[in-house]
């Protein structure tokens, strides 16, 4: 529990007074919060310790690495993994594997890498590719994994999202409409971005540009005060990853009232400095709301902590304990 809801301290501290049992567990934990050189501490203290690792540990090593880009060490675990009795890799290790190399823009090698699996690919590994060609802009691999996903589940929003994405990123605006056009067609709609904050107790949800808030008024307040303080210490937005056709100025607009920053600023105002503000995200957190929550978290002298789709990201003093590899 105290592991889900970005407390992995807390966590930790529950398995001080087992023995050998909380390799495992401080395993499987540790490597969604960013903490991989411990993850793989641990793995080794199991080995040494007697501990037979099951498939699901190897997952857990297999997903520390690909989030901190220590390819080499995934290949070698995942060959380990494949080399032992009774462990034949699963779709989920082919999954991380191929996360794995794609996080790293090894796009070939992870194409090739889904050519050999035993098992036919599921969306899962198929999106990981997808996600890892958007955002290293590689269109003719990306294409190619797009019209597969597209394929065998037309209705599903994501691949149309991560296309469009990856053509605007490129500037490419005829694709781009062609890519949304193809949504309309097929009536498919995009999730919306949502997040969600705990304050004393109480949920509370924001989307994009939400105003329904009771504290609306001051949290746009402080949102105001946030960019003013941005902007004092120099920050400057000149590659804005907003993948929409408008002029700067707009996007700016846009990117300031993305979920993450109204929750963020809704714990600034809520909360006293000691606490540690924590947010939850559906959607993967952007390129401008990661480097901004750094800056905050610095300017503010408070530590936040966003769980988005895939990991938690801990933000103090500036910095983010993904490394920015994310």
């Amino acid at each position: 529990m105290y592991s889900k809801c970005g407390s992995i301290d807390e966590a930790l501290q529950l398995t001080v007074t087992k023995e050998c049992n909380h390799l495992e567990f401080d395993n499987q934990r540790l490597a969604i919060h960013g903490r991989a050189n411990e993850a793989l501490y641990h793995f080794k203290m199991m080995q040494e310790s007697g501990i037979e690792p099951n498939d699901v540990t190897y997952i857990s090593v297999l997903t520390a690495c690909s989030h901190a880009g220590l390819v080499d060490k995934g290949l070698s675990v995942f060959n380990e993994m494949a080399q032992t009795e009774g462990l034949a890799p699963r779709i989920e290790h082919y999954g991380c594997m191929v996360d794995l190399l794609g996080r790293a823009g090894q796009l070939q090698e992870a194409e090739e890498l889904i050519l050999k699996m035993p098992d036919e690919p599921d969306d899962v590994v198929l999106k990981a590719l997808l996600g890892a060609c958007k955002k290293h802009g590689n269109i003719e691999i990306g294409e190619r994994v797009g019209k597969r996903l597209l394929e065998s589940d037309p209705e599903d929003g994501a691949p149309y999202v991560a296309l469009s994405n990856m053509y605007a990123s490129l500037a490419n605006w005829d694709k781009v409409m062609e890519t949304r056009l193809m949504m309309k067609q097929n009536e498919v709609k995009k999730d919306p971005g949502c997040s969600w904050i705990e304050v004393d107790g109480a949920i509370h949800e924001f989307v994009v540009a939400d105003e329904s808030h009771t504290k609306s008024k001051d949290i746009y307040m402080m949102l105001e005060e946030m960019k003013e303080k941005l902007r004092l210490v120099g920050t400057s937005r000149t590659q804005l990853k907003v993948f929409l056709r408008m002029d700067n100025p707009d996007k700016e607009s846009a990117l300031q009232l993305h979920s993450e920053k109204i929750a963020v600023a809704c714990g600034l105002i809520s909360t006293t400095r000691e606490t540690t503000i924590k947010v939850v995200k559906n959607l993967r957190i952007c390129d401008d709301c990661h480097s901004t929550i750094k800056l905050i978290s610095r300017i503010y002298e408070r530590r936040i902590v966003v769980r988005d789709r895939k990991r938690f990201h801990h933000f103090e003093n500036g910095s983010c304990s993904c490394m920015d590899y994310w």
